[in-house]
């Protein structure tokens, strides 16, 4: 079915609507039904509808899909898409043997009158590409940035033609034009996808991490993150008022000195005051620049330290922010003032320190320190090896410009900034880039840089590169 012609969101309802094996039912919540009007105004839609509402009334939609605590959540979409799939398919199965049926719902909080929130909301598709087959899952989380209610229907109308589009006409060829196509009409200062998972039959070879990790490269959003199973998460939902303990880096691979950092800082945030440990969630990040080789992103390595990382049981995230304030500042929104942890290495705290970095705000580096680190966050520094006298360097003497010695102190001070002092020295020595060529070296000593199930999880996957000394005769 596939199909590469750029259509107009009304040709792509009219096409879906001439497709006589296409059928099913619309279920929209929150913003009107501009994606069933759609179809409604391209005409020819007895072709694809057999029936839509909207639930408005918390009475009327508990009726129909069970009492919920929250009705814009991932869960609440979940249940709409199979009790809808379910009425159409059973209501029509032996009227329309050759049918293809879909359940389009959504539940959203668009623009209120006084314009005090933060248009958003879940969209999917439940849908079957075979007759009589096990159905799909197409979910995606959006943000909505159009500053009248009016804009923001308008624009989840196109989301929606154009998500029961590339369902029925792109999901069988390149899933680079799948995203291209889901996106068509949808600038960025619009929409915002931040969250997208597809499942069922038909994308069994589908890698959800892979589309996480375009939703960022394409600049469809900053940020996404997926849990130790490669299950695709909604961060504001996944990080809704947790104690965040962040580490961002390259984790190529992900060696005995990372899980120092973590393991010496958790310490230290346990013991700060309202830090319960079931509410923390730790969270590596890896930016789109550490993700870069000559160049270029490449979607294997990028796997392989995602399977490593949740080999370890770890949280991903994958961002385009640059700049620790710039993170931080993210994801204080979903905190929630709950106070946040980050964890980077002295050399790294050099890099927040230099000014060049902010020279594009207007209040450089204090403008910079306010918008991050302004918010209920500590950093939490962990030592290295001078690598010209071979002396431990670390907070204490760390070595900065004398002016900036005065903001270092006021961090101190308040708490911002603290150092890890229970650390392995022994393990100071080692670097992921010298364990990298010692695995592209197929030297065995790499194994004694890396936790064990990492050292497992390199050779079972064959990671980075690695070869069994016996194929290499």
């Amino acid at each position: 079915m596939e199909d590469r012609r750029r259509l107009t969101t009304e040709e792509k309802a009219l096409k879906v609507n001439l497709t006589p094996n296409i059928y099913g039912s619309f279920s929209e919540i929150g913003a009107g039904q501009e994606t069933a009007a759609n179809f409604f105004k391209a005409g020819a839609s007895s072709g694809t509808i057999a029936f839509t509402h909207s639930a408005y009334d918390m009475k009327v939609s508990d009726t129909i899909y069970g009492k919920a605590k929250r009705y814009v959540c991932e869960e609440r979409l979940m249940t709409m898409l199979e009790i809808e799939f379910d009425a159409v398919k059973n209501s029509l199965a032996d009227h329309r043997e050759d049918t293809n049926f879909f359940a389009f719902c959504n539940t959203v909080e668009s623009l209120n009158y006084h314009k005090t929130n933060q248009g958003q909301g879940w969209v999917g598709i439940r849908f079957q590409l075979k007759p009589n087959s096990e159905p799909n899952h197409i979910v995606l989380h959006v943000k909505m940035h159009d500053q009248s209610n009016r804009a923001q229907q308008d624009a989840l109308g196109i989301l929606g033609v154009n998500l029961i589009h590339a369902a029925y006409f792109h999901t069988e060829g390149e899933l680079d034009y799948f995203m291209n196509s889901l996106v068509h009409r949808l600038p960025r200062d619009r929409m915002e996808i931040d969250m997208l998972r597809v499942e069922g039959p038909d994308f069994e070879h589908v890698d959800n991490r892979i589309l996480a990790l375009n939703l960022v490269k394409r600049g469809i959003t900053e940020a996404t993150m997926f849990d130790q199973t490669g299950k695709v998460l909604q961060p504001a939902n996944a990080l809704y008022k947790k104690n965040i303990l962040l580490m961002r880096g390259r984790f190529r691979p992900v060696t005995k000195v990372h899980i120092d950092m973590v393991s010496s800082a958790r310490k230290k945030y346990l013991a700060e005051n309202d830090i319960k440990e079931e509410n923390i969630r730790e969270v590596f990040e890896l930016t789109l620049k550490d993700l870069t080789a000559d160049g270029k992103i490449s979607d294997k390595d990028f796997v392989d330290r995602a399977e490593l990382l949740g080999s370890l049981g770890h949280t991903v995230m994958i961002s385009n922010y640059l700049k620790y304030y710039k993170m931080v500042d993210y994801l204080s929104e979903f905190a929630r003032g709950k106070k946040m942890g980050v964890i980077l290495g002295i050399y790294n705290l050099h890099t927040v320190f230099d000014e060049k970095y902010y020279q594009n705000l207007d209040g450089g580096l204090l403008e910079a320190f306010g918008r991050g680190f302004g918010h209920n966050v500590k950093l939490y520094v962990y030592p290295a090896t001078d690598v010209e006298t071979g002396e431990i360097y670390e907070l204490e003497n760390i070595q900065i410009e004398d002016h900036l010695l005065g903001l270092l102190d006021y961090m101190r001070k308040n708490n911002k900034i603290e150092a890890l002092t229970d650390f392995d020295p022994k393990l100071l020595h080692i670097m992921s880039d010298d364990v990298l060529s010692k695995i592209n070296a197929n030297a065995s000593s790499w194994e004694n840089d890396v936790p064990e199930r990492v050292a497992k999880a390199i050779k079972f996957l064959r990671l980075f590169g690695y070869t069994p000394k016996e194929e290499l005769v």
